[in-house]
């Protein structure tokens, strides 16, 4: 069996071939400047939005990686409210999408801090409320004392991926860690977010939730190279699509002898796809901005502004009288009223036959 990368000596003396990622790292670096452009363009509530719609899909595609269904409009509302943002339509969370939510802030509002041990036991206390990972009861806000192995497959017929750091060598090894973390500045932060990421994962440091964790370390140190809290793309939504590469790339890179090339290259080129899929939901939030701009003076009431706004966000499916009275919470006669009203307005428009099956549209508006 080869060896692990933690079981050379000083395996944290990382290595890797620069002229295989100088061009994904410029692209990175360029597009990085070029998104903060594009979004200082926008308006104060626009890219707030922005901000929004990204650490949402950070919080809902992280769980998501892991197996962990959370609901996107709980996660979105509990980061609003923490954040100060008005949205209209806040839904109440529970603890445990609190706890997830807290660790995200705490990572990209206050990316200026340090990272200490009692920082990450925060995290790890915060994802696990109750002290257990679904009926398994795990050591919470601590390094792990137990062997750890990532492992797959059925009883009896198990495929060990991983066999991570032994316990009683994870506290000198987290405390190597966070010295570089904290006092190495030697390194452009975006590969240090890289390089961070895959040093955590291999140490395993706690008996669950490290993928989250390690990728807040992550989180923290982009928001760090952007000088900002902002957040306006999701680097887990993209790691979520290519999760498969994501695990066989750790999988490969953890029996090398140090040259870590393999995996930046996957990171940067991952990180590039999350920043390109962020121009397009730029693009949205944007369209959706001037028309709000557009309708300053328009009268709107709260419920045609709950349902408008959940079109500009990705509605799925058709929008029909019943759907429109299931979101607003009211009768098919008042969700009726509320439709024509906006079809009087030019703001929505019928795309089949009347009567009570007909669907609607956003009509296409023209800017002056």
């Amino acid at each position: 069996m080869a060896k692990y990368i933690y079981e050379h000596r000083n395996w944290t003396k990382f290595t890797w071939q620069d002229k295989s990622i100088n061009v994904v790292f410029g692209e990175v670096r360029l597009m990085q400047g070029k998104i903060i452009g594009q979004m200082n363009t926008l308006g104060f509530s626009a890219k707030e939005e922005a901000t929004l719609t990204a650490l949402t899909l950070d919080v809902v595609k992280s769980s998501e990686i892991e197996g962990e269904l959370l609901n996107y409009d709980q996660v979105r509302s509990s980061i609003a409210r923490r954040l100060g943002i008005n949205t209209a339509g806040l839904v109440p969370s529970n603890r445990h999408i609190e706890g997830v939510v807290e660790m995200m802030l705490d990572a990209t509002q206050r990316h200026t801090s340090p990272l200490t041990e009692k920082r990450l036991f925060g995290w790890h206390a915060a994802l696990f409320p109750t002290g257990f990972s679904g009926p398994y009861k795990i050591e919470v806000g601590r390094y792990r004392t137990g062997e750890m192995q990532v492992v797959s497959g059925a009883m009896g017929k198990e495929k060990v991926h991983y066999e991570a750091v032994k316990p009683e060598l994870v506290k000198a090894e987290m405390d190597k860690f966070l010295d570089w973390f904290n006092n190495d500045n030697n390194l452009d932060l975006v590969l240090k977010a890289a390089i961070a990421h895959f040093w955590f994962i291999i140490i395993h440091p706690f008996d669950d939730g490290n993928g989250r964790i390690g990728r807040a370390i992550t989180d923290l140190l982009l928001a760090r190279a952007e000088d900002s809290g902002e957040r306006f793309y999701s680097m887990s939504s993209q790691i979520l699509i290519e999760r498969k590469q994501y695990y066989e790339v750790l999988q490969k890179v953890q029996h090398s002898t140090g040259d870590i090339t393999e995996w930046l290259e996957w990171f940067l080129h991952c990180l590039k796809k999350a920043m390109l899929a962020t121009e397009n939901t730029t693009q949205k939030i944007m369209y959706k901005a001037e028309f709000w701009k557009l309708h300053e003076r328009t009268p709107i009431n709260e419920r045609q502004r709950l349902v408008l706004n959940k079109l500009f966000d990705g509605f799925e499916g058709k929008l029909q009288t019943s759907k429109w009275a299931k979101i607003t919470k009211t009768s098919t006669d008042t969700a009726l009223r509320d439709i024509k009203d906006l079809v009087e307005k030019g703001i929505l428009q019928q795309t089949n036959g009347g009567g009570r099956n007909a669907n609607y549209e956003l009509a296409d508006f023209k800017l002056d």
